[in-house]
């Protein structure tokens, strides 16, 4: 970000305008843009793995597609790397020249601000259906499926993909990104985090004995995946959501066995059920938080009976690296705007900005800026974000500061920390917070346990409030003077 920029001011009056409807109308888009590359005959044991680890670190890396994976289905393709370069605006339906902080801030006015929804449209037939297999044909194993990391206990099919189950006692459908194992031809197992939505709906299921019906889309459009793997108020459904930012109706389809709806232009399905009971170990996988966080453990397995896919179809891939990388670029963006949102709207005022960070897997480190108006309201504002929705999930720090400070950048807001901020008096703790089995910060004992909680750091980085005015000034020139000096002197940085 310019230093001469107000933080998301460039995003004021975008309008979104979504260019795509599915992945592969994507695709052509982010050719357009010069995005993406094709790599041919890349094993899935290990060398698209690797070509992963290369490729997701880079934010300026275009999207490839992995064809002719050998030992896998005709005209098979694997996409990865999607939310990176230009394209990433696109993807969220914004013009290539806003920067980070303004894209996110045009993602928050445009979609969350007013959480725009339009039930979705079924209809009858869709691509998804151009191929079907059932009964003793199902073979999962024969879609690129790469083994993403070296220690991986198993090709995992659902990374860049969601399930979709149904409640059992209100009804409602969920649409939630949750990674997919595969176990053999005909079973996949997916593990799910305790408190998440498609885990309170399986677990309801299991409390009731019966069997939970779920589809698996493991090839989707990424406006679709990137509001599956978002914290969307619990009850909503994510079809409504991606239909109000698309401005118009998701066309569904309903699987024919489960009766679940999934998208008509999708490329690959997985529909079966997940029996009570019925458990196999899951795991290991390298998990966003950079480690091997969850070990092996038995897991629920979903017994496929059908595969539905589009000709030539693409698996869409979204493995985790260690932090920064894809996942951390689009979670930012994303969680970021949520997370502004859930503050403003639980009440704060002047909240001018927020970031969740890269490095943090948009997680374990939240910024927040604030125009303080009273005493206490950096407190404030740190403790909401820190329990709201979308911050009370794995987080672990969140840092206050003034409005002078670019939230997005990691050096300003630890100088914020290193010089307005006091040891013994800035810094709350709260303990017994929301956390997850893949925490690696969580002591093996109370894991065993079941205790999955975790502690939270409140840093108050502001001017102190009761003396702000004659805190120290900062030694730079105004905005006006810094926009001065860049318009004379740029050319030296050139």
């Amino acid at each position: 970000m310019s230093k001469d920029t107000v933080p998301g001011q460039g995003a004021a009056d975008v309008v979104a305008d979504l260019s795509y409807t599915d992945l592969r109308e994507w695709i052509e888009e982010a050719r357009k843009l010069g995005e993406v590359r094709e790599a041919s005959g890349l094993n899935w044991q290990e060398e698209i793995g690797m070509a992963a680890e290369v490729i997701l670190h880079d934010e300026k890396a275009p999207a490839v597609i992995f064809t002719d994976v050998p030992g896998t289905l005709k005209g098979s393709r694997l996409l990865v790397n999607f939310f990176g370069g230009k394209r990433a605006a696109m993807t969220l339906g914004f013009p290539t020249h806003l920067n980070k902080l303004e894209l996110s801030e045009a993602f928050r006015t445009n979609y969350m601000t007013d959480l725009k929804r339009i039930e979705p449209r079924y209809v009858n037939d869709g691509p998804i259906f151009e191929n079907v297999i059932k009964g003793d044909d199902v073979d999962v194993t024969i879609f690129p499926t790469p083994k993403w990391h070296e220690e991986d206990g198993g090709r995992y099919i659902g990374t860049g993909s969601f399930n979709v189950t149904r409640d059992p006692d209100e009804g409602w459908i969920n649409c939630g990104t949750y990674r997919v194992m595969i176990h053999d031809k005909q079973t996949v197992g997916f593990y799910i985090s305790p408190g998440k939505h498609g885990r309170i709906q399986r677990d309801k299921y299991e409390a009731r004995g019966e069997p939970m019906p779920v589809a698996i889309v493991v090839g989707c459009d990424p406006m679709s995946f990137l509001m599956s793997s978002s914290e969307i108020p619990y009850g909503v459904c994510e079809y409504e959501v991606i239909g109000g930012i698309r401005g118009k109706a998701v066309d569904l389809v309903k699987a024919p066995i489960t009766g679940l709806p999934v998208p008509a232009d999708a490329e690959i399905v997985i529909e079966g059920f997940v029996q009570p009971g019925n458990l196999k170990n899951e795991g290991p996988f390298g998990e966003w938080f950079g480690y091997y966080g969850s070990d092996v453990r038995p897991e629920p397995v979903m017994d496929i009976k059908a595969i539905y896919h589009r000709n030539n179809p693409i698996l869409l891939g979204c493995a985790p690296q260690r932090p920064p990388d894809e996942i951390a670029r689009y979670r930012a963006l994303t969680r970021s705007a949520i997370v502004r949102e859930n503050i403003v709207k639980a009440g704060v005022p002047d909240v001018t900005a927020a970031w969740a960070h890269e490095i943090g897997t948009a997680r374990l480190l939240l910024a927040v800026a604030i125009k303080q108006r009273y005493g206490g309201h950096a407190k404030q504002a740190g403790h909401i974000a820190a329990m709201c929705h979308s911050g009370a999930y794995a987080g672990r720090y969140v840092i206050v500061v003034d409005d002078d400070i670019d939230v997005s950048n990691l050096e300003e807001v630890m100088w914020a920390v290193l010089t307005r901020s006091d040891p013994a008096t800035s810094i709350d703790i709260i303990t017994n917070a929301w956390s997850t089995p893949l925490d690696p910060r969580i002591e093996p004992e109370r894991k065993a346990k079941g205790d999955f909680t975790n502690s939270r750091a409140i840093i108050d980085a502001c001017k102190p409030f009761y003396w702000k005015d004659k805190f120290p000034k900062v030694n730079q020139p105004s905005p006006e003077m810094r926009k001065l000096a860049r318009q004379k002197f740029g050319y030296l940085l050139e």
